[in-house]
């Protein structure tokens, strides 16, 4: 017997499943949760007083930090600048 997925790629196998967008966008927002954890401890700053740099709820930040939650290119805009870095989006 011979496997139908040898040779292709992971993304194949997700496409084929019908969920590459779902785990890719996943992914994505977890990398962002991620880098901006770090920021955040790079700067020794507490989500209190970045929801405060934000202008906007300890809740919301707890949400855009949250990989699980979708959140919108404006907040993260707001939030990267919020840490006085900006936020690079690349089509490739």
């Amino acid at each position: 017997m011979t496997n139908k997925h040898r040779g292709s790629s992971f993304d194949d196998f997700l496409k084929e499943d019908g969920i590459f967008e779902e785990c890719n966008t996943e992914a994505v927002k977890r990398v962002i949760a991620f880098q901006l954890e770090k920021e955040l401890k790079k700067q020794k700053m507490t989500k209190s007083q970045f929801a405060k740099r934000m202008k906007t709820s300890r809740t919301a930040v707890d949400r855009l930090l949250d990989p699980k939650k979708s959140c919108s290119l404006k907040s993260l805009v707001i939030a990267t600048s919020a840490l006085g870095k900006s936020l690079e989006i690349r089509v490739v």
